[in-house]
């Protein structure tokens, strides 16, 4: 029996001898495969990019991964103690294994086999740390070996605060959340310090298996998971038991946050911004930079571009009538069913489907479309309304862009039965509705600061989600008359006034052999004789702007548009100069703030500054340099000025000549309808052929806006559908949003301008009893001399010109614009 227990022993000693040599080995070997912990201390995750308005607001995130990275300091403790919980409450006990927690996972993993329930963990922080970031999520013996020995690695080398704030930030929590501070704004709106205590046992309840507790699909099972967490919070002693109670019965409320833009009427301002960041640093930088990104746009501006413009389409699209229903249900068909099947775009809100369930004398009954609840899923519950037949008698059935069906008497003239169609509640009027359709016309707003050419708002199109081509940057398009100021300004500077006179009569040209004589007319093929440069500017005289290209020549009109940032490489014809060549609405709005501010040349710019994830500046659109803005105190000092780095376009006397004959087209030119906002304001009408492109740009004095409305794919939008009758209403609802309610600021007058009361319609100097009189604007030394003279004599002659003259020839097809 000695025998054999000593030979039992030795065997023993052999084998654990072996084994533990083994072990050794094996951990020698494992030890010398684990990868470099070191670049931990080097870490630099992947961050989300935040854009932000010019008042601070977020505007829209941009990430792979949606993180937001903060120190430990800046996490609360309750939140802490919630992950502590829930997760590894010995963290502060242990170095880096937990070996009452291993025992503890043995034990109910045995139970767990026998019941062929999954096996649990004995996972540690710092042993989820070494996984995520440095290890493979295999589930193998090798992995887990290397996980314990990295862990005891990381708490050799790091805190365990250091530990914590890795550990905290790169979790992933679902919702596309990475972090807890990311969580906690996309699942409750709410940075962490704002957290409440159910709040943060929710998000400490999500790591192992964020889809196992969605706060929709399963709701119970995250209620249950979230008090499990609170009642270990309470047995840590991390909160009281009054705390966890009344934790326990707050209900879980989430509201999630949409990935993007977070300003729905921001859309195009934002994704223009989005390609100005991947142009200048990259996709890598703009998706995991963690770029702070502070942007020049005003929301109260850009919610009144859109209103406007979304308006103005609205009312072209009426006056153009009905075209018919979206779609039609099948006999038998679900029409509550069928609603919550079609797609419909975000951003036309408070619009929405509707299918018309009856219909009577009066009145069309209609079923809505249901709610589309936080989670996702539509809500049961039906919601009916009515629309008055006072609220469908624009829907005349469309015939052509100039004529329209007979006039609406009854519902059942617009639809039927089984039609479904966009609808509009009727403000203060609950179950009232209003019919409405998908303006097929479409435009853009623009509106900048003149001085700086910070770009305040910018809307370009009706809907983002429908379309997502930015007609404000991206459609090239004829300006019409909205060019003429820069084919004046030109003038003005070639020695002619205000108050000259040009011949508004027939022009023709000679185009050369084979091709038709070119016949540029006015807007109504009418001609007035002998008239002024303001004149004709306020009333948009084509042949007159002709006549003055022809005088001063199509070089300097050339020069001029390039000088302004109209367009490149115009070709030298006369068409051009009025506004046959192509440009953008952010240029055409752009180079009428020069005129306002001065002619000072300003650049165009969506971003006011840019800073890195540690908040160094990288970028900044102002240029200047304030050497004395940085004092302690006021101690007498005069105050710092800046200096003005601007190129000067034009003088400052010509600017605000072509200024006060813009104030004239609103006062009493094409722009008429704009006078009504009530505060002082100037711009210019643009119409091009058949009219196909209906502008209007013009300006307050701190303020440049630009629209444009045409189709896409240009063809007539009508007779009469005018730059007048169509943009210009837009412009005055904007502005009269932006600023008509402030007190009236003049437009500012340079020195070396000289206001002189004069006939309107003859430029001379006005005399008693005149009952056309305005303030003209001369240079210094310009003015008429006297009220019998006739300085000005009128530019023209019979209008005749023919080919031989390189400098005005045309090409084929140019045409005539308005």
């Amino acid at each position: 029996m000695l025998r054999v227990f000593a030979v039992l022993s030795a065997t023993a000693l052999v084998l654990l001898v072996g084994g533990a040599l083994a072990g050794v080995y094996m951990i020698w070997r494992l030890s010398n495969d684990l990868p470099d912990y070191d670049h931990l201390a080097r870490y630099e995750p992947p961050v989300m990019t935040r854009v932000h308005a010019g008042d601070g607001g977020l505007i829209a995130e941009y990430a792979r991964e949606r993180r937001l990275y903060v120190p430990i300091e800046a996490i609360p403790p309750h939140v802490i103690n919630a992950f502590l919980a829930a997760e590894d409450k010995n963290f502060y006990q242990h170095d880096g294994i937990d070996a009452q927690g291993v025992m503890r996972a043995v034990l109910t993993n045995i139970g767990n086999i026998i019941n062929d329930r999954r096996l649990q963990g004995a996972s540690t922080i710092t042993q989820q740390v070494a996984k995520n970031f440095l290890l493979s999520s295999d589930v193998t013996v090798e992995r887990k070996l290397k996980e314990a020995l990295l862990a005891l690695r990381i708490e050799e080398a790091f805190s365990k605060q250091q530990i914590l704030e890795l550990y905290l930030n790169e979790i992933y929590l679902g919702l596309g959340s990475y972090g807890v501070a990311a969580a906690a704004l996309n699942y409750f709106g709410k940075s962490l310090d704002q957290l409440t205590v159910a709040e943060a046992a929710y998000l400490a309840a999500l790591p192992k298996a964020p889809n196992n507790y969605h706060p929709f699909r399963q709701r119970e099972r995250a209620i249950a998971r979230r008090n499990w967490v609170i009642g270990r919070m309470e047995e840590n002693g991390f909160v009281t038991s009054f705390d966890a109670s009344e934790a326990r019965g707050e209900d879980l409320v989430v509201t999630p946050r949409p990935f993007g833009a977070q300003l729905v009427n921001a859309n195009f301002f934002v994704e223009e911004v989005r390609r100005e960041l991947y142009d200048r640093y990259g996709e890598g930088r703009l998706y995991e930079g963690g770029l702070s990104v502070r942007t020049t746009l005003d929301p109260e501006l850009q919610a009144a571009a859109r209103m406007a413009l979304r308006r103005g389409l609205v009312a072209y699209d009426q006056r153009h009538g009905w075209r018919g229903p979206v779609d039609k249900l099948e006999p038998g068909q679900n029409w509550h069913k069928a609603l919550s099947e079609m797609e419909l775009a975000g951003d036309i809100e408070p619009w929405t489907l509707a299918a018309v369930v009856g219909l009577t004398e009066k009145s069309a009954k209609i079923g809505l479309r249901p709610e589309k609840l936080i989670s996702g899923s539509f809500s049961e519950k039906v919601v009916t309304g009515t629309i008055a037949l006072s609220d469908m008698k624009w829907a005349r059935e469309y015939k052509s862009e100039n004529a329209l069906g007979p006039e609406v008497r009854k519902p059942a003239d617009v639809l039927a039965v089984g039609d479904i169609v966009y609808v509009e509640p009727l403000e203060g009027e609950e179950g009232k509705y209003a019919l409405r359709q998908i303006p097929q016309v479409n435009g853009a707003v623009v509106a900048l600061d003149p001085h700086t050419g910070r770009i305040l708002a910018m809307e370009g199109g009706f809907s983002f989600d429908l379309s997502e081509f930015n007609r404000a940057v991206q459609a090239e398009r004829q300006p019409g008359s909205s060019f003429k100021p820069f084919v004046y300004a030109a003038a003005l500077d070639s020695g002619f006034t205000p108050s000259s006179l040009i011949l508004d009569a027939p022009f023709v040209m000679d185009q050369g052999p084979g091709l038709a004589l070119w016949k540029p007319e006015n807007y109504g093929n009418r001609f007035y004789g002998p008239s002024t440069l303001r004149l004709g500017i306020e009333k948009s005289r084509n042949v007159m702007t002709v006549r003055l290209a022809q005088n001063i020549g199509m070089d300097k009109v050339v020069d001029y548009a390039e000088r302004f940032g109209v367009t490149d490489n115009m070709p030298p014809v006369l068409s051009m100069a009025l506004g046959a060549g192509e440009t953008t609405l952010l240029d055409m709005t752009t180079a009428y703030a020069m005129l306002v501010n001065g002619g000072k040349q300003i650049e165009p710019t969506l971003i006011d500054r840019i800073q890195d994830r540690w908040g160094r500046t990288i970028y900044r659109h102002e240029k200047r340099v304030c050497e004395k803005c940085d004092a302690q105190e006021w101690t007498g000092q005069e105050p710092p000025q800046l200096p003005d780095l601007r190129e000067q376009v034009i003088s400052p006397q010509t600017a605000y000549q072509i200024v006060s004959m813009l104030e004239g087209v609103v006062q009493r030119g094409t722009g008429r309808t704009v006078a009504s906002v009530g505060v002082p304001l100037a711009g210019k009408t643009g119409t091009t052929n058949d009219e196909r492109d209906a502008w209007f740009v013009g300006f307050s004095p701190n303020l440049a806006v630009g629209v444009f409305v045409g189709f896409d794919e240009p063809k007539p939008m009508g007779k009469g559908e005018t730059g007048g009758g169509v943009a210009a209403p837009i412009f005055r609802d904007f502005m009269q949003a932006a600023i008509g309610d402030e007190p009236g600021v003049p437009f500012r007058i340079p020195p070396g301008v000289n206001l002189v009361r004069v006939n309107a319609k003859t430029g001379q100097i006005a005399q008693p009893g005149d009952d056309n009189v305005i303030l003209e604007a001369f240079r210094d030394g310009t003015e008429p001399s006297a009220p019998e003279a006739e300085p000005y004599s009128a530019i023209g002659g019979e209008g005749v010109y023919s080919e031989g003259q390189p400098d005005v020839s045309l090409g084929a097809g140019t045409g005539g614009l308005y």
